[in-house]
């Protein structure tokens, strides 16, 4: 699972932008500010779409995302963007999926069984998956 901008116009001209007006928002990713929407994106190992949603730029990374995996199950592995202890046992609790992120530099890193480290290299399948769409 991971997250990408689509940005609806250049910063300068949000002002006078009258499009998206009332739907696109200013949000923030690691590199920079930006107008416009956020695409979500699950995918499986094979480099699958499996689901899809679109929100404001403003809209934080986690709120989604018991949207996207509704109709999944099993083990997700997620961005750093994602990361958050209650959404991980709240997944757990409700759906029955194990979520599984990449700890920050300043946190400590957890114990991982070997099977789920090796699943972890798969992360960068949704990245190529950007690239190769042009988004």
């Amino acid at each position: 699972m991971d997250a990408t901008k689509l940005q609806v116009c250049h910063n300068r001209r949000i002002k006078s932008h009258r499009v998206f007006e009332n739907y696109a928002a200013r949000g923030k990713t690691s590199v920079d500010w930006f107008f416009g929407f956020k695409l979500h994106l699950v995918v499986n190992d094979l480099g699958e779409l499996l689901n899809v949603y679109i929100t404001p730029g403003n809209v934080d990374d986690r709120k989604p995302v018991p949207h996207l995996l509704q109709s999944l199950f099993g083990k997700v592995f997620a961005d750093r963007g994602y990361i958050s202890q209650p959404l991980a046992d709240q997944l757990r609790q409700d759906l029955a999926i194990e979520f599984f992120v990449k700890p920050r530099r300043n946190m400590k890193n957890y114990l991982m069984r070997l099977h789920d480290k090796l699943l972890s290299r798969y992360s960068s399948i949704i990245d190529s998956s950007f690239q190769l769409d042009g988004i």
